[in-house]
């Protein structure tokens, strides 16, 4: 049995899986450059609680393994009811926490890139627009922030795609993603390495669409500095 038998007979798993990975690593793309934003301000403020309550977050996420904090939000957590139903087929109740674990992760890591990409920006800039009269809010969000996503477009644009493939860390709590689809076909099939290699060109596929995605962007924004 080839890889093009087992993807014909058992394509309706690897659609489910790919339902879910894209899903899932939609919401935790923009739930984590939600939080990986307010984390890497309150790294920057000049609130003692909130520098200390941000290193400590970001020591404590870039310290553990994933897994081990995915189990975490999973188990100890298990008191809060989740709202049920599905989105594309996916059980909301096991992946709304899959997506909590995966943001918190995640804005770990996107707050240090979007630290780094602020403080690259020309502190004179701040002082001059303070001067003029804009408030600190408007200097953060109207010449801070923009230049500061510019120049750290390459490091998010990595970590999304990280992200995207440690989506598969769910199937450790039976969230059928790609991975999961691929540990079922394999218990029918008896075959491992054609839904695995199967499971690998879709997970390429799906990087290398972000990857286009990602250099169309970086094109577009350096056409607009250009003018």
């Amino acid at each position: 049995m080839n890889i093009i038998q087992i993807f014909t007979e058992y394509y309706q798993y690897f659609l489910r899986g790919t339902r879910t990975t894209i899903l899932i690593s939609l919401i935790t793309v923009f739930c984590g450059a939600i939080l990986g934003c307010l984390v890497a301000l309150m790294r920057i403020s000049n609130c003692k609680p909130l520098q200390a309550f941000s290193k400590l977050y970001i020591t404590v996420i870039r310290g553990t393994p994933m897994l081990v904090q995915l189990y975490i939000v999973y188990y100890q957590l298990s008191f809060i009811q989740y709202p049920s139903g599905t989105i594309w087929g996916v059980d909301m109740e096991r992946a709304i926490p899959c997506v909590i674990a995966l943001s918190l992760n995640s804005a770990a890591y996107l707050s240090e890139t979007l630290r780094g990409g602020i403080m690259a920006v020309d502190y004179g800039q701040r002082e001059a627009a303070l001067a003029l009269g804009v408030s600190n809010p408007s200097v953060m969000l109207d010449i801070v922030m923009p230049q500061a996503l510019k120049s750290t477009l390459p490091g998010l644009v990595n970590e999304m795609i990280n992200l995207l493939k440690n989506t598969s860390l769910v199937s450790c709590i039976s969230l059928v993603d790609l991975l999961r689809a691929a540990q079922m076909i394999i218990s029918k099939s008896y075959r491992a390495f054609e839904p695995l290699l199967t499971v690998a060109i879709i997970y390429y596929i799906l990087v290398g669409i972000l990857a286009i995605i990602s250099r169309r962007v970086e094109r577009w924004v350096n056409i607009s500095d250009r003018r």
